[in-house]
């Protein structure tokens, strides 16, 4: 025989159950922002230029240099060895040569250039 008192109150503990709302909690944040005036007259951010041009080049004592030319003609990345680490120079102007700190500098276009690399002589390359 089943116990009537039992099965109330198990009939008590589901229907308050089902009273219970099921929505999800929603959160919502009202505090401000503390750094909403400092981001609002922040100097504008310049995005860094996007590659132009990648190119290979041959030099004349047939070694390979990679070169990637950037947008706005100020800098380029050099490497000497493909997928190896590459140097960024940069030139003040557009026009003028791309150089970098210890004895790096490229000038010419994406067809001809002249390399200069500590520790070796000035090359010329093609494409």
């Amino acid at each position: 025989m089943k116990n009537p008192s039992l099965i109330a109150a198990a009939a008590v503990a589901l229907l308050s159950l089902a009273a219970c709302e099921n929505k999800p909690e929603e959160v919502t944040t009202t505090a401000p922002d503390p750094m909403a005036s400092q981001l609002a007259n922040a100097a504008p951010v310049e995005l860094p230029p996007a590659i132009s041009e990648s190119v290979t080049l041959r030099c004349g004592d047939n070694s390979l240099v990679y070169v990637d030319f950037f947008q706005g003609d100020k800098q380029v990345q050099l490497k000497t060895v493909k997928g190896g680490p590459g140097t960024m120079l940069k030139a003040p102007e557009a026009g003028q040569p791309f150089e970098a700190a210890g004895g790096y500098k490229l000038t010419g276009t994406s067809k001809n250039v002249t390399v200069t690399v500590p520790g070796k002589a000035d090359r010329t390359c093609h494409a």
